[in-house]
């Protein structure tokens, strides 16, 4: 049975399994679906059409679901989903999609969003992202399964961040960021790969060899065009997974182009972000 607080306001029409607990002065509306083993601590407002799958927690003064900040929205239904295992902490929000948009945001399973982060509208989150305090999101913004965002940065709307990137902290990130890279500073700029991330992915060392010279040919090099080089990479590297990740990233359609490094950047991809 699921144990819900008298204090707590859970419309009619709410969907609620078993082993459900839902804490104080929670508000949870006719259209969400709470699924088994999930947790509102207290003060979590969950709205809309919002399903947060089985064993997520929301800490207080979450809200869930809620209108976007979008002049265009109508009131129409649009979506949220929460992943499985996934913890929301204190003072996070997370708004349904819009029409213009993909209609759902959606976080992936077993991410981790510290304290008031701002997930906009037709956000789509992998899994394992971790986001530190205060990482605001604007619409549309993809991120790939275990990137890292650190503290107090914001994301361009229709920003992409690809797998297992790292975004430092206090940084303005206004274009793509590859997989397995790491930017940083305001406006953020390339400044290496993600290794200690690959490392703790279980990545071998021979396939970090291979993925760091692609990386040198395709951003430290500067004796031809970027066309030549990525062609360069994708003759020589393009059947190993990690770098292949990058050139179909590379590949994909893009409303905010490509994060590179800096024209004064010193050749430093082997710096080890955490």
């Amino acid at each position: 049975m699921p144990e819900i607080h008298p204090s707590a306001i859970v419309a009619p029409g709410a969907t609620i399994e078993e082993d459900v607990r839902i804490g104080p002065w929670c508000q949870v509306g006719p259209n969400v679906v709470l699924e088994r083993g999930v947790e509102l601590v207290s003060h979590v407002v969950v709205d809309g059409h919002t399903i947060i799958r089985a064993g997520a927690k929301l800490w207080p003064f979450c809200s869930v679901g809620l209108a976007p900040q979008d002049l265009k929205y109508r009131g129409e239904p649009t979506r949220t989903e929460i992943g499985p295992g996934t913890q929301v902490r204190e003072h996070c929000t997370i708004h349904r999609g819009t029409v213009t948009g993909s209609g759902i945001t959606r976080i992936g399973a077993n991410c981790l969003l510290m304290a008031v982060v701002h997930i906009a509208h037709d956000c789509q989150i992998g899994d394992g992202v971790i986001f530190a305090n205060n990482v605001v999101l604007g619409g549309h913004v993809e991120i790939g399964d275990y990137a890292v965002i650190g503290g107090a940065s914001a994301l361009h709307q229709f920003v992409r961040i690809g797998k297992g990137a790292m975004v430092g902290g206090m940084s303005g990130v206004e274009a793509d960021v590859i997989p397995f890279g790491s930017v940083l500073g305001n406006r953020a700029r390339l400044v290496g790969l993600n290794l200690i991330g690959l490392k703790r992915r279980g990545y071998e060392r021979a396939e970090l060899h291979r993925l760091r010279k692609a990386f040198r040919i395709l951003f430290r090099e500067n004796n031809d065009v970027f066309a030549e080089r990525l062609a360069r990479v994708r003759d020589t590297y393009g059947n190993d997974r990690l770098v292949a990740e990058i050139l179909a990233f590379i590949d994909a359609p893009s409303q905010r182009g490509l994060i590179r490094p800096a024209i004064t950047d010193d050749d430093d991809d082997e710096r080890e972000s955490s």
